[in-house]
Protein backbone atom coordinates (compact mmCIF):
# COMPACT_ATOMS: atom_id res chain seq x y z
CA UNK A 1 0.00 0.00 0.00
CA UNK A 2 1.20 3.20 -0.91
CA UNK A 3 2.00 5.70 2.05
CA UNK A 4 0.60 8.95 2.40
CA UNK A 5 2.30 12.31 1.33
CA UNK A 6 0.81 13.60 4.31
CA UNK A 7 3.41 15.07 7.49
CA UNK A 8 0.13 15.50 9.52
CA UNK A 9 -3.43 14.65 8.65
CA UNK A 10 -6.60 15.78 10.72
CA UNK A 11 -10.01 14.38 10.04
CA UNK A 12 -13.58 15.73 11.21
CA UNK A 13 -11.64 17.51 14.44
CA UNK A 14 -14.52 19.18 16.44
CA UNK A 15 -14.31 21.34 19.90
CA UNK A 16 -16.49 22.46 21.87
CA UNK A 17 -16.01 25.18 24.52
CA UNK A 18 -19.20 26.29 26.88
CA UNK A 19 -21.45 28.72 23.97
CA UNK A 20 -18.74 28.17 21.29
CA UNK A 21 -18.79 25.34 18.91
CA UNK A 22 -14.68 26.42 18.27
CA UNK A 23 -14.43 23.54 15.65
CA UNK A 24 -16.72 22.27 13.73
CA UNK A 25 -15.28 19.05 12.01
CA UNK A 26 -12.49 20.65 10.63
CA UNK A 27 -10.07 18.75 8.09
CA UNK A 28 -6.04 19.94 7.58
CA UNK A 29 -3.30 18.62 6.35
CA UNK A 30 0.78 19.15 5.96
CA UNK A 31 3.35 17.95 3.71
CA UNK A 32 6.81 17.68 4.61
CA UNK A 33 8.66 20.69 3.97
CA UNK A 34 5.63 22.36 3.28
CA UNK A 35 4.63 25.75 5.01
CA UNK A 36 0.92 25.92 5.49
CA UNK A 37 -0.66 28.98 6.54
CA UNK A 38 -3.59 29.07 8.40
CA UNK A 39 -5.97 32.32 8.26
CA UNK A 40 -9.11 33.28 9.80
CA UNK A 41 -10.64 36.36 12.30
CA UNK A 42 -10.28 35.93 15.89
CA UNK A 43 -12.36 33.32 16.90
CA UNK A 44 -12.21 31.17 13.86
CA UNK A 45 -10.60 28.88 15.10
CA UNK A 46 -7.03 28.54 14.17
CA UNK A 47 -5.46 28.51 17.81
CA UNK A 48 -7.67 25.40 18.96
CA UNK A 49 -6.49 23.73 15.76
CA UNK A 50 -3.02 24.55 16.73
CA UNK A 51 -3.39 23.27 20.89
CA UNK A 52 -5.05 20.14 19.54
CA UNK A 53 -2.40 19.33 16.89
CA UNK A 54 0.67 20.26 20.10
CA UNK A 55 -1.44 17.90 22.93
CA UNK A 56 -2.46 21.59 24.80
CA UNK A 57 -5.90 20.66 24.61
CA UNK A 58 -7.63 17.53 23.55
CA UNK A 59 -10.50 17.27 20.85
CA UNK A 60 -13.98 16.15 21.31
CA UNK A 61 -14.06 13.76 17.89
CA UNK A 62 -12.22 13.38 14.57
CA UNK A 63 -9.13 11.76 14.25
CA UNK A 64 -5.09 12.64 13.68
CA UNK A 65 -2.90 11.01 11.92
CA UNK A 66 0.95 11.29 12.25
CA UNK A 67 1.97 10.27 9.00
CA UNK A 68 0.48 6.91 8.45
CA UNK A 69 -0.14 6.47 12.18
CA UNK A 70 -3.10 7.58 13.89
CA UNK A 71 -2.34 9.17 17.14
CA UNK A 72 -4.55 11.11 20.52
CA UNK A 73 -2.02 13.46 21.97
CA UNK A 74 -3.39 14.04 25.97
CA UNK A 75 -0.26 16.47 26.82
CA UNK A 76 2.03 18.45 25.37
CA UNK A 77 4.93 15.79 26.03
CA UNK A 78 3.73 13.57 23.65
CA UNK A 79 3.70 15.73 20.88
CA UNK A 80 7.39 17.09 22.20
CA UNK A 81 8.30 13.02 21.76
CA UNK A 82 6.86 12.59 18.12
CA UNK A 83 8.38 16.01 17.07
CA UNK A 84 5.73 18.77 17.21
CA UNK A 85 6.63 21.83 18.44
CA UNK A 86 4.65 24.80 18.53
CA UNK A 87 5.20 28.87 19.77
CA UNK A 88 2.45 30.06 21.29
CA UNK A 89 0.59 33.90 20.64
CA UNK A 90 -0.16 34.33 24.11
CA UNK A 91 3.75 33.68 25.30
CA UNK A 92 4.48 30.75 27.39
CA UNK A 93 8.12 31.47 28.67
CA UNK A 94 8.88 32.34 32.90
CA UNK A 95 9.26 35.47 33.67
CA UNK A 96 11.45 34.46 36.51
CA UNK A 97 14.61 31.98 34.71
CA UNK A 98 17.00 33.40 32.29
CA UNK A 99 16.39 33.03 28.81
CA UNK A 100 18.58 29.52 28.86
CA UNK A 101 16.48 27.96 31.30
CA UNK A 102 13.23 28.87 29.45
CA UNK A 103 14.79 27.59 26.21
CA UNK A 104 16.10 24.62 27.69
CA UNK A 105 13.29 23.93 30.15
CA UNK A 106 12.79 20.16 30.78
CA UNK A 107 15.84 19.22 28.54
CA UNK A 108 18.60 20.88 30.58
CA UNK A 109 22.38 18.96 29.70
CA UNK A 110 23.20 17.52 32.93
CA UNK A 111 26.87 16.43 34.50
CA UNK A 112 27.84 12.71 35.00
CA UNK A 113 26.16 12.97 39.21
CA UNK A 114 22.67 14.09 37.31
CA UNK A 115 23.63 18.09 38.28
CA UNK A 116 22.66 21.06 35.61
CA UNK A 117 25.80 21.93 33.61
CA UNK A 118 25.69 25.46 33.96
CA UNK A 119 28.24 26.32 31.16
CA UNK A 120 27.43 23.67 28.42
CA UNK A 121 23.40 25.51 29.26
CA UNK A 122 24.75 29.20 28.32
CA UNK A 123 26.86 27.51 25.41
CA UNK A 124 24.27 25.88 23.87
CA UNK A 125 21.91 28.82 24.15
CA UNK A 126 24.51 31.02 22.71
CA UNK A 127 25.28 29.10 19.91
CA UNK A 128 21.00 28.87 18.64
CA UNK A 129 20.68 32.45 19.84
CA UNK A 130 23.75 33.13 17.00
CA UNK A 131 22.61 30.97 14.21
CA UNK A 132 19.19 33.07 14.44
CA UNK A 133 20.66 36.08 14.86
CA UNK A 134 19.68 37.47 18.03
CA UNK A 135 21.75 39.54 20.45
CA UNK A 136 20.15 38.42 23.83
CA UNK A 137 22.04 37.95 26.98
CA UNK A 138 21.28 33.84 27.88
CA UNK A 139 21.74 34.95 31.49
CA UNK A 140 18.91 37.66 31.00
CA UNK A 141 16.15 37.01 33.32
CA UNK A 142 13.01 36.65 30.93
CA UNK A 143 11.00 39.09 32.98
CA UNK A 144 13.09 41.94 31.79
CA UNK A 145 12.79 41.75 28.46
CA UNK A 146 10.60 43.24 26.12
CA UNK A 147 7.89 41.66 23.87
CA UNK A 148 9.30 41.20 20.56
CA UNK A 149 12.40 39.83 22.24
CA UNK A 150 10.23 37.39 24.71
CA UNK A 151 8.94 36.25 20.78
CA UNK A 152 12.30 35.88 19.53
CA UNK A 153 13.58 33.80 22.73
CA UNK A 154 10.09 31.66 22.15
CA UNK A 155 10.60 30.98 18.49
CA UNK A 156 14.55 29.88 19.91
CA UNK A 157 13.08 27.57 22.54
CA UNK A 158 10.37 25.81 19.96
CA UNK A 159 13.84 25.49 17.41
CA UNK A 160 15.73 23.84 20.54
CA UNK A 161 14.02 20.73 19.94
CA UNK A 162 14.40 18.54 16.85
CA UNK A 163 11.08 19.45 15.45
CA UNK A 164 9.71 18.08 12.86
CA UNK A 165 6.52 19.54 12.54
CA UNK A 166 7.13 23.34 14.08
CA UNK A 167 3.26 24.78 14.80
CA UNK A 168 3.75 28.93 14.59
CA UNK A 169 1.10 30.76 16.17
CA UNK A 170 1.37 34.57 14.90
CA UNK A 171 5.07 34.65 15.26
CA UNK A 172 6.26 37.82 13.96
CA UNK A 173 3.06 39.83 15.43
CA UNK A 174 6.06 41.90 17.40
CA UNK A 175 8.72 41.66 15.21
CA UNK A 176 10.62 44.27 13.39
CA UNK A 177 11.03 43.61 9.55
CA UNK A 178 14.39 42.41 10.00
CA UNK A 179 13.61 40.16 12.46
CA UNK A 180 10.75 39.22 10.51
CA UNK A 181 13.24 38.40 7.52
CA UNK A 182 15.90 36.45 10.00
CA UNK A 183 12.81 34.05 10.99
CA UNK A 184 11.83 33.47 7.63
CA UNK A 185 15.43 32.62 6.58
CA UNK A 186 15.22 30.49 9.64
CA UNK A 187 11.80 28.09 8.15
CA UNK A 188 13.61 28.01 5.08
CA UNK A 189 16.63 25.79 5.87
CA UNK A 190 13.79 23.90 8.26
CA UNK A 191 11.88 23.32 5.23
CA UNK A 192 15.39 22.46 3.26
CA UNK A 193 15.57 19.07 6.31
CA UNK A 194 12.02 18.09 5.69
CA UNK A 195 10.06 20.09 8.76
CA UNK A 196 6.62 20.82 7.82
CA UNK A 197 5.58 24.52 9.44
CA UNK A 198 1.71 25.41 10.42
CA UNK A 199 1.66 29.10 10.01
CA UNK A 200 -0.88 31.41 11.56
CA UNK A 201 -0.76 35.10 10.85
CA UNK A 202 -3.24 38.17 10.50
CA UNK A 203 -0.45 39.92 8.37
CA UNK A 204 -1.67 38.90 4.75
CA UNK A 205 1.43 40.25 3.20
CA UNK A 206 3.51 37.38 4.83
CA UNK A 207 1.55 34.50 3.15
CA UNK A 208 3.18 34.95 -0.41
CA UNK A 209 6.62 35.59 1.02
CA UNK A 210 6.64 31.92 3.50
CA UNK A 211 3.73 29.54 2.13
CA UNK A 212 2.79 27.07 -0.40
CA UNK A 213 -0.93 26.69 0.48
CA UNK A 214 -3.21 28.19 2.55
CA UNK A 215 -6.59 27.22 4.84
CA UNK A 216 -9.18 29.55 5.96
CA UNK A 217 -11.20 29.20 9.13
CA UNK A 218 -14.50 31.21 9.66
CA UNK A 219 -16.69 30.57 12.64
CA UNK A 220 -15.20 26.88 13.46
CA UNK A 221 -15.37 25.50 9.83
CA UNK A 222 -12.83 25.11 7.24
CA UNK A 223 -13.73 27.11 4.07
CA UNK A 224 -11.09 26.16 1.49
CA UNK A 225 -7.46 25.55 1.27
CA UNK A 226 -6.20 26.78 -1.86
CA UNK A 227 -2.62 27.66 -3.49
CA UNK A 228 -0.86 30.25 -2.29
CA UNK A 229 -0.37 31.61 -5.96
CA UNK A 230 -4.26 31.78 -6.61
CA UNK A 231 -4.84 33.80 -2.93
CA UNK A 232 -4.48 37.09 -3.64
CA UNK A 233 -5.33 39.75 -0.31
CA UNK A 234 -9.00 40.79 -1.34
CA UNK A 235 -9.61 36.86 -1.83
CA UNK A 236 -8.53 35.99 1.32
CA UNK A 237 -10.12 38.53 3.14
CA UNK A 238 -13.74 37.50 1.40
CA UNK A 239 -13.02 34.11 2.59
CA UNK A 240 -11.88 34.99 6.24
CA UNK A 241 -15.23 37.55 6.55
CA UNK A 242 -17.65 36.12 4.31
CA UNK A 243 -18.02 39.82 2.76
CA UNK A 244 -16.03 42.94 1.64
CA UNK A 245 -14.33 45.27 3.99
CA UNK A 246 -13.45 48.77 2.88
CA UNK A 247 -11.72 51.27 4.44
CA UNK A 248 -8.63 49.15 6.52
CA UNK A 249 -7.47 52.85 8.00
CA UNK A 250 -10.53 54.63 8.32
CA UNK A 251 -9.63 57.56 9.90
CA UNK A 252 -11.50 60.14 10.55
CA UNK A 253 -10.48 64.30 10.85
CA UNK A 254 -11.13 65.81 14.29
CA UNK A 255 -10.25 69.62 15.58
CA UNK A 256 -7.76 69.13 18.01
CA UNK A 257 -8.40 70.91 21.23
CA UNK A 258 -6.21 72.01 24.22
CA UNK A 259 -3.34 70.91 25.27
CA UNK A 260 -3.76 67.83 27.83
CA UNK A 261 -0.35 66.26 27.98
CA UNK A 262 3.01 68.19 28.24
CA UNK A 263 6.77 65.91 29.29
CA UNK A 264 9.24 67.60 29.72
CA UNK A 265 13.06 66.83 29.98
CA UNK A 266 11.70 62.84 31.04
CA UNK A 267 14.95 60.79 31.73
CA UNK A 268 14.71 57.17 32.81
CA UNK A 269 18.21 55.85 33.61
CA UNK A 270 19.82 53.86 30.47
CA UNK A 271 16.63 53.69 28.85
CA UNK A 272 15.52 57.12 27.91
CA UNK A 273 17.15 60.63 27.50
CA UNK A 274 15.09 63.64 28.14
CA UNK A 275 12.57 63.32 26.18
CA UNK A 276 10.33 66.45 25.64
CA UNK A 277 6.58 65.73 24.03
CA UNK A 278 2.71 67.32 24.01
CA UNK A 279 -0.33 65.78 23.15
CA UNK A 280 -4.18 67.73 22.40
CA UNK A 281 -7.75 66.50 23.14
CA UNK A 282 -8.41 64.90 19.65
CA UNK A 283 -5.15 63.90 18.82
CA UNK A 284 -3.66 60.54 17.80
CA UNK A 285 0.11 60.91 18.45
CA UNK A 286 1.94 58.16 16.45
CA UNK A 287 5.32 56.81 18.05
CA UNK A 288 7.79 54.76 15.82
CA UNK A 289 10.73 52.92 15.86
CA UNK A 290 12.63 49.63 16.36
CA UNK A 291 12.84 47.25 19.16
CA UNK A 292 14.32 48.29 21.61
CA UNK A 293 13.82 52.04 20.63
CA UNK A 294 12.36 53.10 24.10
CA UNK A 295 8.75 53.24 23.10
CA UNK A 296 7.27 51.11 25.70
CA UNK A 297 9.76 52.44 28.39
CA UNK A 298 8.22 55.52 27.46
CA UNK A 299 4.58 54.20 27.93
CA UNK A 300 5.84 52.42 31.58
CA UNK A 301 7.27 55.96 32.39
CA UNK A 302 4.02 57.71 31.59
CA UNK A 303 2.11 55.31 33.67
CA UNK A 304 3.78 54.98 37.21
CA UNK A 305 5.19 51.78 36.28
CA UNK A 306 8.95 52.35 35.58
CA UNK A 307 10.37 55.33 38.06
CA UNK A 308 10.85 58.63 36.40
CA UNK A 309 14.80 59.56 37.04
CA UNK A 310 14.00 63.25 36.18
CA UNK A 311 11.35 65.34 34.28
CA UNK A 312 8.32 66.84 34.81
CA UNK A 313 4.70 65.60 33.45
CA UNK A 314 1.81 68.15 33.20
CA UNK A 315 -1.76 67.02 32.63
CA UNK A 316 -4.36 69.98 31.82
CA UNK A 317 -1.82 72.25 32.37
CA UNK A 318 -1.06 71.12 36.22
CA UNK A 319 1.84 69.18 37.30
CA UNK A 320 1.49 65.77 38.13
CA UNK A 321 3.22 63.30 40.36
CA UNK A 322 2.92 59.80 38.59
CA UNK A 323 4.73 57.01 40.82
CA UNK A 324 1.91 53.94 40.33
CA UNK A 325 -0.54 52.96 38.02
CA UNK A 326 -3.48 54.30 40.29
CA UNK A 327 -1.83 57.43 40.53
CA UNK A 328 -2.07 57.35 36.83
CA UNK A 329 -5.30 56.26 36.30
CA UNK A 330 -6.27 59.11 39.05
CA UNK A 331 -4.72 61.56 36.70
CA UNK A 332 -7.13 60.37 33.44
CA UNK A 333 -4.04 58.33 31.78
CA UNK A 334 -4.93 54.46 30.67
CA UNK A 335 -2.59 51.97 28.99
CA UNK A 336 -3.53 49.69 27.14
CA UNK A 337 -0.23 46.96 27.14
CA UNK A 338 1.25 45.69 24.41
CA UNK A 339 1.09 42.16 25.95
CA UNK A 340 -2.99 41.96 26.82
CA UNK A 341 -2.34 39.57 29.51
CA UNK A 342 -0.55 42.29 31.34
CA UNK A 343 -3.63 44.10 31.23
CA UNK A 344 -6.25 41.30 32.05
CA UNK A 345 -7.10 38.71 35.20
CA UNK A 346 -7.95 35.57 32.42
CA UNK A 347 -9.50 33.78 35.43
CA UNK A 348 -12.05 36.56 36.15
CA UNK A 349 -15.31 37.57 34.38
CA UNK A 350 -15.58 39.90 31.36
CA UNK A 351 -17.50 42.14 33.41
CA UNK A 352 -14.81 41.88 36.55
CA UNK A 353 -11.79 43.06 33.86
CA UNK A 354 -13.95 45.87 32.34
CA UNK A 355 -14.65 47.58 35.84
CA UNK A 356 -10.88 46.72 36.99
CA UNK A 357 -9.58 50.26 36.57
CA UNK A 358 -13.01 52.17 37.95
CA UNK A 359 -13.51 50.26 41.05
CA UNK A 360 -13.44 53.33 43.08
CA UNK A 361 -15.96 55.42 40.75
CA UNK A 362 -18.40 51.71 41.19
CA UNK A 363 -17.91 51.16 44.92
CA UNK A 364 -20.25 53.02 47.71
CA UNK A 365 -18.81 52.92 50.94
CA UNK A 366 -16.29 50.30 50.10
CA UNK A 367 -18.61 47.43 48.30
CA UNK A 368 -19.40 47.36 44.44
CA UNK A 369 -23.19 48.09 43.32
CA UNK A 370 -23.99 45.20 41.10
CA UNK A 371 -26.89 46.30 38.85
CA UNK A 372 -24.55 49.41 38.21
CA UNK A 373 -21.76 46.87 37.18
CA UNK A 374 -23.92 44.50 35.14
CA UNK A 375 -25.15 47.21 33.04
CA UNK A 376 -21.67 48.93 32.34
CA UNK A 377 -20.43 45.66 31.23
CA UNK A 378 -23.35 44.46 28.87
CA UNK A 379 -23.21 48.14 27.53
CA UNK A 380 -19.66 47.67 26.40
CA UNK A 381 -19.80 44.27 24.64
CA UNK A 382 -22.83 46.02 23.10
CA UNK A 383 -20.53 49.04 21.73
CA UNK A 384 -17.75 46.97 21.05
CA UNK A 385 -19.63 43.68 20.11
CA UNK A 386 -17.54 41.63 22.25
CA UNK A 387 -18.26 38.00 20.94
CA UNK A 388 -18.34 35.95 24.23
CA UNK A 389 -20.96 33.39 25.95
CA UNK A 390 -22.00 36.33 28.51
CA UNK A 391 -20.81 38.96 31.03
CA UNK A 392 -20.16 36.05 33.34
CA UNK A 393 -17.87 34.71 30.85
CA UNK A 394 -14.26 34.13 31.80
CA UNK A 395 -11.24 36.32 29.85
CA UNK A 396 -9.12 33.12 29.16
CA UNK A 397 -12.15 31.63 26.61
CA UNK A 398 -12.25 34.91 24.49
CA UNK A 399 -10.42 35.08 21.36
CA UNK A 400 -7.43 37.00 21.00
CA UNK A 401 -9.19 39.91 19.38
CA UNK A 402 -12.27 39.62 21.88
CA UNK A 403 -9.98 40.05 24.77
CA UNK A 404 -8.17 43.21 22.51
CA UNK A 405 -11.68 44.77 23.09
CA UNK A 406 -12.02 43.90 26.74
CA UNK A 407 -9.30 45.79 27.52
CA UNK A 408 -10.22 48.76 25.06
CA UNK A 409 -13.63 48.63 27.16
CA UNK A 410 -11.65 48.50 30.76
CA UNK A 411 -10.21 51.87 29.73
CA UNK A 412 -13.74 53.66 27.97
CA UNK A 413 -15.23 52.89 31.57
CA UNK A 414 -12.42 54.52 33.29
CA UNK A 415 -13.04 57.46 31.86
CA UNK A 416 -9.70 57.82 30.60
CA UNK A 417 -8.98 61.31 28.72
CA UNK A 418 -5.20 60.49 28.07
CA UNK A 419 -4.88 57.00 26.53
CA UNK A 420 -1.78 54.92 25.73
CA UNK A 421 -2.39 52.30 23.24
CA UNK A 422 1.24 50.17 22.96
CA UNK A 423 0.40 47.74 19.63
CA UNK A 424 -3.55 47.93 19.99
CA UNK A 425 -3.79 45.70 16.91
CA UNK A 426 -1.02 42.97 18.05
CA UNK A 427 -2.34 39.63 16.91
CA UNK A 428 -5.89 40.57 15.42
CA UNK A 429 -7.34 40.31 12.41
CA UNK A 430 -8.24 42.56 9.41
CA UNK A 431 -11.89 42.89 10.82
CA UNK A 432 -10.77 43.30 14.22
CA UNK A 433 -8.73 46.18 13.20
CA UNK A 434 -10.75 47.86 11.68
CA UNK A 435 -13.21 47.82 14.51
CA UNK A 436 -9.88 49.20 17.11
CA UNK A 437 -9.61 52.14 14.54
CA UNK A 438 -13.06 52.69 14.61
CA UNK A 439 -12.83 53.03 18.18
CA UNK A 440 -9.87 55.07 18.17
CA UNK A 441 -12.18 57.25 16.25
CA UNK A 442 -15.05 57.47 18.86
CA UNK A 443 -12.56 58.11 21.60
CA UNK A 444 -10.77 61.26 19.98
CA UNK A 445 -14.51 62.64 18.63
CA UNK A 446 -15.06 62.37 22.48
CA UNK A 447 -11.91 64.95 23.35
CA UNK A 448 -9.58 61.84 23.68
CA UNK A 449 -6.21 62.29 23.11
CA UNK A 450 -4.58 58.71 22.23
CA UNK A 451 -0.61 57.93 21.83
CA UNK A 452 -0.07 55.19 19.69
CA UNK A 453 2.55 53.13 20.01
CA UNK A 454 2.91 50.84 16.84
CA UNK A 455 5.27 48.65 14.71
CA UNK A 456 3.32 48.68 11.51
CA UNK A 457 4.29 52.04 9.76
CA UNK A 458 1.05 51.63 7.39
CA UNK A 459 -0.74 52.01 10.63
CA UNK A 460 1.23 54.89 12.34
CA UNK A 461 0.38 56.38 8.93
CA UNK A 462 -2.84 56.22 8.25
CA UNK A 463 -3.95 56.68 11.68
CA UNK A 464 -1.95 59.42 13.56
CA UNK A 465 -2.58 63.16 13.06
CA UNK A 466 1.67 63.92 13.81
CA UNK A 467 4.25 61.30 13.83
CA UNK A 468 6.90 60.90 17.08
CA UNK A 469 10.28 58.66 16.08
CA UNK A 470 12.41 56.89 18.67
CA UNK A 471 15.91 55.58 18.63
CA UNK A 472 18.03 54.39 21.56
CA UNK A 473 15.86 56.05 24.21
CA UNK A 474 16.06 59.65 22.16
CA UNK A 475 13.38 61.50 20.37
CA UNK A 476 14.88 61.46 16.58
CA UNK A 477 12.34 62.83 14.74
CA UNK A 478 8.87 64.68 14.35
CA UNK A 479 6.82 64.51 11.59
CA UNK A 480 2.91 65.93 10.15
CA UNK A 481 0.59 64.01 9.03
CA UNK A 482 1.29 63.32 5.41
CA UNK A 483 4.66 64.75 5.66
CA UNK A 484 6.84 61.20 6.12
CA UNK A 485 6.98 58.09 4.04
CA UNK A 486 8.04 54.92 5.70
CA UNK A 487 11.19 55.55 4.28
CA UNK A 488 11.99 58.78 6.19
CA UNK A 489 10.57 56.76 9.68
CA UNK A 490 13.10 54.06 9.25
CA UNK A 491 15.99 56.61 8.33
CA UNK A 492 15.41 58.37 11.69
CA UNK A 493 14.55 54.77 13.56
CA UNK A 494 17.88 53.59 12.61
CA UNK A 495 20.24 56.40 12.39
CA UNK A 496 18.44 58.64 15.10
CA UNK A 497 18.60 62.31 14.79
CA UNK A 498 21.02 64.68 12.58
Amino acid sequence: MESSPFLLRAEAVDKRFPGVHALDKVDFDLQPGEVHVLLGENGAGKSTLMKIISGTLSKDSGRIFFRDQEIDLINPYEARNLGIGMVYQELSLLPSLSVAENIFLGNFPKRSLGTLHWSRLFKATHQLLDEFGVRIDPRQRVGTLGMAERQLVEIAKALSMKVRILLLDEPTSALSDEERRRLFDTIQRLQEKGVGIVYVSHRLDEVPQIGQRVTVLRDGRKIDTLPVAAADQNRLIHLMVGRELKGHFPKEAVDLGREILRVEGLTVRKKLFNLDLTLREGEILGLAGLMGAGRTELARALFGIDKIDSGTIFVNGRQVNISSAWQAIEAGLGYLTENRNDGLIARLSVTANIILASLKRLCTMGFLRWPKEKNLSERYIRELNIHAAGFKQKVELLSGGNQQKVALAKWMCSHAKIMIFDEPTRGIDVGAKIEVFRLMNQLVKKGVGIIMISSELPEIMAMADRILVMCRGSLSAEFQRGEATQEDILKYAVIGGE
